[in-house]
């Protein structure tokens, strides 16, 4: 029996309904794994390809066929929005058939909920953090509501695999099935996975079940896709003539445009006129700054104001004015975006998507592209790349355009090779650990230790952390009073740690919620949500800035301008760049292929740098000399790998290099003196890492380097094994470093 005749019958009258001429690849696929086996499921598909559809037209058939006691559903969204989205979707395809839908978040309904309590069934909807919540407040209730789920459905499974939240999401997976004593299959859905194998094991952890991962024709991508680079401080005056005779379809451009105006926003500007589009920043103070821009143009040459703005830290309202406005095919709106629009919220039909500058993964890259292009058009994106002028006088490594560089190396790679990220599976994560701990102790009361000790640890996220880690940390919360011992020798919440745990903000393990004050001197320049590391960069108010201080107790961020052209780190994940697209950086800089998607400009700069990259000898030798003795060492290395190289000079080797004054831009490049030459730098550094050393030996002494949110409450030791073994990768670094021994031998 084909997929269409396994169906439902309300599935199959929902598909006549909607005029579907036939199932799509990705739809027969997945009918073929849900209905021929009991394995978990990894759906990747293209954007706006029909995944929600193909999973659940024959998760919902067999809900049918024998209907669950419980909910029978749990579909987990990483976003509110795309809850709220799926939501209608999902309602009008489970209304004939009277199978309910309930969404559980923060802004959903009271009687929703209350409903769901005293009458489990259907399909519920909820974000991670609400999850959590449920596990705590409604403990009780979780063998009634859930005791005969089937299916766990994660959508943008991908955006849950490098980071904490994932692990946070897998650890209440573990706990609800537990609680429930049900064994559900689980069904990823995502448009870009870069391993699937990697991401179907990661998706099966703590489950008996394997991952199934069909395989169909997905028919021929196709694009639209321009880059355009603009030098900030020095506007292109005569650009509409060379970008038009490069693109006929470009429109003309105006000259009008506000005092100090940036020229890459005016281009924005421009070519947005009449069109429904996304503008992606990466970052929320950059998507305030651009929209609010972009606004002023609109004033100056009075217009009617045509930019939205969408990000995680705006109000419900807010957000859902702007969904619902861009829904409406007739707009001509445009809607300055982070994140929160680059997963599969449905905002109708859009004609084009700028970024501005460039994403910082390939991942990232492939989401913002695939949320154009529906109903049969080609995706279309324009990469907006801008950089300071380098100053007459600058140094080598500010005369390359790092993000320009950076946006063809994420083309590139997966054009060429299909490459997106893989899981980061070598993680340490005491801070989920500590929340985790609390969470358990707070949903269920007294526990002994060994009991606690059996419920957390064994969860699969804290697979590579050993029973004496766990000892310290609780050891460590009764002196905080984070945990309490009772006389009878069992374990509960300590008042420190209820003022934590009772307040909502618990349930994230993200830093979302909490904002920072950022000052230079006796200024305050704004806000940040999550503070970067004391000496990254963080861009606001117009500028870069290097973080000096990071004050976790009076949520202070205190830091100096830098100058120059210094890209500065955005995102959730602070510089979380894979290696292999810093290789690929230096491969754009070293070949002589062009590439058609760029316009004259962008074209231009290229081979500026290209020059550049060439007269330096950057190619066959990763330090150059700048001058006396100072140095500019590229080693085109990812941010976890490039950290640990700075540690790795600076710790281990400054003392035999003579090594002083170093600086970086991470990951691009490092400038310092020393005191030795470039056969003994290579020489040296290679000694040093053919040693066998721990890397905890790569932080500095009585450093606690704080990078999770809860790191603040886990011991001292455990935050720098932490840091040094699921943070730096110094594997990667010491084979790169003994690898440019090979230099001095050509």
């Amino acid at each position: 029996m084909n997929a269409f005749d396994r169906y439902a019958p309300f599935i199959r009258d929902y598909i006549y309904r909607s005029g579907w001429q036939g199932l799509r690849g990705v739809q027969k696929a997945a009918a073929d794994a849900i209905f021929g086996s009991d394995d978990n499921v990894l759906l990747t598909a293209s954007t706006a390809s029909g995944k929600t559809e193909a999973a659940f037209f024959p998760i919902l058939t067999l809900l049918e066929e024998n209907p669950p006691h419980s909910v029978g559903v749990l579909y987990i969204a990483p976003l509110k929005a795309l809850i709220n989205d799926q939501y209608l979707r999902l309602t009008e395809l489970c209304e004939e058939a009277g199978i309910a839908v309930t969404r559980w978040h923060g802004e959903a309904s009271r009687s929703q909920k209350e409903r769901l309590i005293r009458k489990p069934s259907g399909i519920l909807q909820i974000t991670p953090e609400s999850l959590e919540s449920l596990l705590i407040n409604k403990h009780m209730e979780i063998p009634s509501l859930f005791g005969d789920l089937r299916f766990i459905v994660i959508d943008e499974v991908h955006s849950l695999l490098r980071g904490d939240r994932g692990l946070q999401t897998f650890c209440l997976i573990q706990r609800l099935c537990r609680l429930a004593n049900c064994n559900p299959r689980r069904v990823g859905l995502s448009a870009t996975i870069g391993d699937p194998q990697a991401a179907g094991r990661f998706l099966a952890s703590g489950s008996s079940r394997p991952t199934r991962i069909p395989k169909f024709e997905g028919g021929r991508e196709v694009w639209r896709l321009l880059m355009e680079h603009f030098f900030i401080t020095e506007p292109q005056a005569s650009e509409s003539d060379e970008i038009c005779a490069a693109e006929p379809f470009l429109e003309e451009k105006t000259d009008t445009a506000p005092r100090a105006a940036d020229p890459g926003l005016g281009f924005i500007f421009e070519h947005t006129r009449g069109k429904k589009c996304l503008i992606f920043t990466n970052s929320r103070e950059e998507c305030e700054a651009v929209c609010q821009s972009l606004r002023q143009y609109c004033e100056v040459q009075h217009e009617p104001e045509r930019f939205l703005i969408h990000h995680g830290n705006l109000s419900a309202s807010y957000r859902e004015s702007a969904e619902e406005d861009m829904k409406d095919d007739d707009s001509r709106l445009s809607v300055c975006a982070t994140a929160t629009l680059e997963l599969g919220i449905d905002i109708g039909k859009l004609e084009r998507a700028f970024q501005i500058d460039a994403p910082f993964t390939v991942s990232g890259f492939l989401q913002r592209m695939g949320r154009t292009g529906r109903r049969g058009n080609p995706s279309e994106m324009w990469f907006v790349m801008r950089e300071e002028h380098p100053e007459a006088r600058a140094m080598l490594p500010e005369m390359i355009p790092w993000y320009l560089i950076q946006g063809i190396a994420l083309v590139q790679l997966y054009v060429e090779e299909r490459f997106v990220e893989p899981p980061r599976t070598v993680r340490y994560p005491y801070s989920l650990l500590y929340h985790q701990t609390m969470s358990t102790l707070a949903s269920s009361g007294e526990m002994t230790p060994a009991a606690l000790a059996s419920r957390v640890l064994t969860l699969s996220a804290f697979s590579r952390i050993t029973p004496e880690d766990y000892r310290t940390l609780l050891r460590h919360l009764i002196d905080i009073d984070h945990i309490n011992r009772t006389e009878g020798g069992g374990l509960i919440v300590g008042l420190a740690g209820e003022r934590l745990v009772n307040n909502y903000k618990f349930y994230a393990v993200f830093q979302e919620n909490v904002e920072y004050a950022v000052r230079c001197g006796p200024q305050e320049l704004g806000t940040i949500v999550k503070p970067p590391p004391v000496g990254e960069k963080i861009a606001i108010a117009g500028r870069v800035w290097v973080v000096e201080e990071v004050d976790h107790q009076k949520r202070q961020v205190y830091c100096e301008l830098v100058k120059g052209n210094i890209p500065a780190y955005f995102g959730d994940v602070a510089g979380d760049i894979h290696t292999r697209i810093l290789e690929r950086m230096r491969g754009v800089l070293d070949e002589d292929k062009p590439y058609p998607y760029l316009l004259t400009h962008a074209d231009s700069r290229l081979r500026q740098a290209r020059e550049t990259f060439a007269k330096s000898g950057m190619g066959e030798h990763p330090l150059v000399p700048l001058g006396g003795k100072m140095w500019a060492l590229f080693p085109w290395l990812g941010s976890y790998a490039f950290l640990a190289l700075e540690r790795f000079l600076k710790i281990r080797c400054a003392k035999r290099l003579g090594l002083k004054g170093l600086s970086s831009s991470r990951p691009y490049y490092m400038q310092f003196t020393m005191a030795v030459g470039e056969e003994d730098f290579y020489r040296i550094v290679a000694e040093e890492a053919q040693k066998d050393f721990d890397p905890q030996q790569l932080l500095y002494p009585k450093e606690v380097p704080v990078f999770e949110k809860y790191d603040e409450y886990v011991p001292p030791e455990l935050v720098r094994k932490g840091f040094a073994l699921g943070v730096l990768d110094t594997e990667t670094m010491k084979k790169r470093v003994i690898g440019w021994s090979s230099v001095l031998s050509d």
